[in-house]
Parts: structure tokens; sequence; C-alpha cells
């Protein structure tokens, strides 16, 4: 199977143009919001723009993989109960959206408890992700993404999210995306060949390399531990080019989408694409 890299992809005009973006830069794999990233709730899917996605995708020379990211407001550690109430409503929309899509992964942040315990928190992700699994019944799965730890966050550390896991009832439903300038931020190492082992080790141990169904790719503005997110890109930031190294040609996961979220500036996405595809391809950088 041909490696599945690419970027996250923007849907304005539709979310039928991101397949157009991403087949333009060559993608394998993209990522897209299913509505507006800029409100809780966004318009319904016409059948004019699903006919066209799924013609276009058809279709597609290059791409693929396709995974959805949930929009940021939702927050299923929120301690506000009116709040928690729209987060879920929203997110089953959106994993609504995916099913008329055809994508199978939804990525989400796991949320921010804004002041109450990890080991609450960890309950009230896990008990909004069974209403919205009992009540919506989407056939979508969650993927949780790590996260860099800032403030109140949940998912900093592999054991939040294996206990969000083991928490719900719809345990079978739940996936996990890596996000590399998250876990570093977070303190986990993998900038040496030692270290990259030994932390997969761990991630496989605590919540098992078969729930992994996403890699975000991005390098950190910020040192590691600082648990503050800020994306970079490749081979500029305190991660550095050689751990990236380490997973584009780490053979578990050439049928894993590597989706790049670094800052959209000129033309970066073509330059961090071709970085990736060197590596990938054992070119020196």
């Amino acid at each position: 199977m041909k490696q599945l890299i690419g970027a996250h992809m923007s849907i304005s005009g539709g979310v039928d143009k991101a397949i157009d973006r991403g087949e333009k830069l060559g993608c394998t794999a993209i990522q897209v919001f299913v509505g507006s990233n800029l409100r809780l709730f966004s318009k319904p899917l016409d059948s004019k723009t699903l006919r066209s996605w799924y013609e276009k995708f058809k279709n597609a020379e290059y791409l693929q993989a396709i995974l959805a990211h949930a929009g940021y407001f939702i927050n299923l550690a929120s301690p506000d109960d009116e709040k928690w109430d729209k987060y879920i409503e929203a997110l089953a929309d959106e994993l609504n959206k995916c099913d008329q899509l055809g994508i199978e992964n939804l990525t989400l942040h796991p949320g921010s408890t804004l002041g109450d315990s990890v080991e609450w928190g960890i309950k009230r992700i896990a008990s909004a992700i069974d209403i919205i699994y009992d009540k919506y019944r989407p056939n979508s799965n969650i993927a949780l993404e790590t996260d860099a730890g800032q403030g109140y966050h949940i998912g900093w550390r592999f054991e939040h999210l294996r206990d969000i896991i083991e928490a719900s009832a719809h345990k079978e439903k739940l996936r996990v995306v890596f996000d590399t300038a998250h876990a570093f931020a977070a303190g986990y190492d993998f900038t040496s060949k030692t270290k990259y082992e030994k932390m997969w080790h761990e991630f496989d141990g605590m919540i098992g390399l078969e729930k992994l169904v996403g890699l975000h790719i991005n390098d950190s503005k910020k040192s590691l531990g600082a648990r503050i997110d800020r994306h970079q890109h490749i081979g500029k930031g305190y991660i550095g080019v050689e751990a990236f190294r380490y997973i584009m040609q780490d053979a578990k996961f050439i049928s894993i989408p590597k989706i790049l979220e670094t800052p959209k500036e000129n033309n970066w996405d073509s330059l961090n694409l071709k970085l990736l595809w060197d590596l990938a391809n054992g070119k020196p950088n």
C-alpha cells in the first residue's frame, strides 16, 4: 500500500472542494472539518455536495483516505450541564455528517474540565460518548486525539485515553489519533531511535496500536514538556527532522494517514509534504 500522506484541507466553498485541494497537492490522505469550525452547529450537507463528494473521491488520482476533525468548540469534559448537552448534540451531528460522507473516523480533542479533576473529566467524557452512541447511534468512530496538556485539558497522558476507552460502554467505537507536537509538548520524547521505540512500546501497552487510526504530523514551537500547543513546520521546531524520519519509515504506519496541521503560510504545505515524501522514500533532507 502506498504511504498515506497529506494535510488538513479547507472546506471553503463546500466540503467536496477539500478533495480538489488535496488532489492538487498530490495528497494520498487528507483531513477535513465536516462543517464550519466557527460555529458549534453548521448547516446540513445538501444532496448536490454529497454527490460531488463521492464522485470526486471515486475518481481521485491520488487520494486514498480521509479523516475528519471535530470542531474545536466541542468540550465533552465541560462541567456546565447545559453546555455539555449542546456539545453532545453537536458531536452527534458531526458524526452523522461523517456517516453521510462515508468517513470512518472523527478526530476529537477529549476536552477540558475547566478546573475539575482528571478522574472526573475522564468519567464525564466517557459518559458523553455513551450518550451519543446510545441515543444517536452513529456508525462513525470517535478518534480521541493526544493533547498537549494546556490548563485542565484531558488526554495529554496515554493513560487518560486508555481510561476514557475503558470507562465507555462503547469502547469498540473509540480510536486514537497521535499528534506529534501535542505528545512532545506533553513530555513524550521521541527524538532518538531508542526513545521513539520506547514511546511506541508504552503506547501499545496502554492503548494498543490497533486503536491508532491517524498521525498528526507537526513540529513544535515549544520545548519538550512545555504543555503548550504550538505547531511548527517540519524540521523548524524543537522536535527536529530525525523524529519524523522514524515515523515516515516505520513499516507499521504505512497504512495510517499522516496529516500535516502545520501553519498555513505561503507555499509551506507543499514544502512540508515534499519533505515528508522525501523522508518516507529515504532521501536525504
